[in-house]
């Protein structure tokens, strides 16, 4: 299982600090989800050489032009091993579903943000991952707290119905902010979801990373060829 995270200057902890502490609570690996305007500083290799875990180099694009949102996409899908597009705006949302090139569509239902059959469908046609963001029914309150389990509810019926990639993540800014997979397991219960449905969410991300570091490999030409296939068949 992994975790995705906003390490320092997006976030509080440095990457260092929030893949240790991901380490401690039993993660595989974290993925880097750093803002397109705050990109962090680390060593991918020394973390896990030093730590014993996956060091996800990630990029979530926070724009509300499309135009400058489909650059960023083409930009960094050659440099990035997963491309999420912040989302929370109908527009936004709809973009990211659309592109092939795109991996996650994040927190989907924040502000005025809403996903429906056209959307979700969408999302499976281009292997679009859909967030299940937890941070704000870990640290919110109140009437925003059941809004937003209201969404992640209303999401997870559809995403259901459809069959539809996602995946899920407690957004962490700080290594204090994050949670043991049990942790988000056991608030996944809380809050109506399945356990099963908690872990295949947080593993989808270590999937990802080994579906697109293969795709980025010397080896890869297309889906079913690759460099020197049939030269060790024959």
């Amino acid at each position: 299982m992994y975790e995705a995270v906003h390490a320092h200057p997006d976030g509080q902890s440095t990457v260092a600090r929030l893949a240790k502490t991901a380490a401690d609570y039993g993660f595989e690996g974290v993925v880097v989800r750093n803002h397109a305007d705050a990109r962090a500083e680390y060593d991918p290799d020394r973390i896990r050489d030093e730590y014993g875990i996956d060091v996800v180099e990630g990029v979530e694009i926070r724009t509300d032009d499309r135009q400058s949102a489909s650059g960023a996409v083409g930009n960094y899908r050659t440099t990035e091993t997963i491309v999420a597009v912040h989302g929370g705006t109908n527009a936004m949302n709809r973009f990211a579903v659309e592109q092939a090139k795109v991996d996650v569509l994040a927190h989907p239902m924040a502000g005025d943000g809403d996903i429906n059959h056209v959307l979700v469908k969408a999302a499976v046609e281009n292997g679009v991952r859909l967030e299940f963001d937890l941070s704000g029914a870990l640290r919110q309150s109140g009437g925003r707290r059941v809004r937003t389990l209201q969404s992640l509810r209303k999401l997870r019926e559809i995403v259901d119905h459809y069959d539809a990639p996602y995946v899920v993540s407690a957004e962490p800014t700080s290594h204090l902010e994050v949670r043991a997979p049990r942790e988000l397991k056991a608030l996944g219960e809380e809050i109506g979801f399945t356990r099963e449905f908690i872990e295949d969410g947080l593993a989808e991300w270590g999937r990802l990373a080994e579906r697109n570091r293969h795709i980025h490999s010397e080896s890869f030409i297309e889906p079913g060829v690759e460099r020197g296939r049939y030269e060790e068949e024959s």
